[in-house]
């Protein structure tokens, strides 16, 4: 189990380069929605120079914006 982070704690996954190339087969990175949104409804990304919104809802649904 790991610990939580205050909200304003960033946070820090390796670089793509630091991650190895996957194979056939491989398994893609999985990161929990726990740990995203930190106890938030939502939390903003930022992708390719673009601001997304990854907002939770009350169903426990996951709602991606851009």
């Amino acid at each position: 189990m790991s610990a939580a982070l205050p909200p304003s704690a960033p946070l820090h996954f390796p670089a793509p380069a630091a991650l190895s190339a996957p194979g056939p087969g491989a398994s893609p990175l999985v990161v929990q929605s726990t740990d995203l949104l930190r106890g938030q409804k939502t939390v903003e990304i930022s992708h390719n120079g673009a601001t997304y919104r990854l907002q939770a809802t009350r169903l426990g649904k996951l709602i991606l914006t851009k």
